[in-house]
């Protein structure tokens, strides 16, 4: 086949593609709301409920420690923007002690904070409606915690920054960084949203809990059957068939 006519083909081969996995996709949702309809909806939004309670408390747990955050490279709080690496240059200016405490500080407010979501995302669990419920098992991997993400961000900021801003006040050179943040954010060396500690460390905290909530749902859905709780197996195991 001469090049012109592969050109020519592609266009047609892609849509053709595109189209057939539109078609799977759907399929695949169709099956999931078909398997779900010979359940309950008492059972439907049991099992869901029973899978976030689960999955925030896993989160919350293994966050809301001493070392949750500070020694998991995957949820460490850094320096914010170009702080993070201008850190060597800091040290090399005697500031090893002084930025080594604020991270660490940074770390633990986060770590401190997260064990005040478990109450909010109880209630929120508790009060989901069953059109939520049904959307949520029918979602992708993370649709749970995408809709917490949406729906509760801003009830979890307010709970956390108290406590954050409790505990980095608790170090000397976290008096200074709003200061210093403030100016390098003028000159974009910091995000805007970064420039005030408390609000960087809440974010950051919040960031970490939906990563680990995410892949502790995601555990679920793909291995429904490992479950301990006899409603996620029924469930979650119908949706997989």
């Amino acid at each position: 086949m001469s090049y012109n006519r592969l050109y020519t083909y592609q266009p047609c081969a892609l849509r053709s593609l595109l189209a057939a996995l539109a078609l799977t996709l759907a399929a695949t949702n169709v099956s999931a709301q078909t398997a779900l309809a010979s359940l309950s909806s008492k059972d439907q939004t049991t099992g869901l409920k029973t899978a976030l309670t689960q999955a925030a408390q896993a989160a919350v747990g293994r966050l809301g420690k001493t070392d949750g955050f500070l020694a998991d490279p995957e949820v460490r709080i850094p320096l914010p923007g170009k702080l993070e690496k201008a850190q060597r240059t800091l040290k090399m200016l005697g500031l090893n002690k002084q930025t080594d405490e604020l991270v660490t500080a940074m770390n633990r407010a986060a770590e401190a904070a997260v064990p005040e979501a478990k109450v909010l995302f109880i209630s929120a669990i508790k009060q989901m409606s069953v059109t939520d419920a049904l959307g949520i098992l029918t979602g992708g991997e993370a649709a749970a915690t995408q809709y917490f993400r949406a729906t509760m961000t801003d009830k979890l900021a307010e709970r956390f920054l108290p406590i954050v801003g409790r505990e980095t006040r608790k170090v000397e050179l976290s008096e200074r960084y709003n200061e210093v943040a403030g100016k390098l954010s003028q000159l974009g060396l910091v995000d805007t949203k970064d420039a005030n500690l408390d609000s960087y460390v809440t974010n950051k905290a919040l960031d970490g809990l939906f990563l680990v909530m995410a892949k502790e749902e995601a555990a679920i859905r793909k291995d429904p059957l490992g479950q301990s709780s006899s409603i996620l197996k029924k469930v979650f195991g119908a949706i997989g068939r």
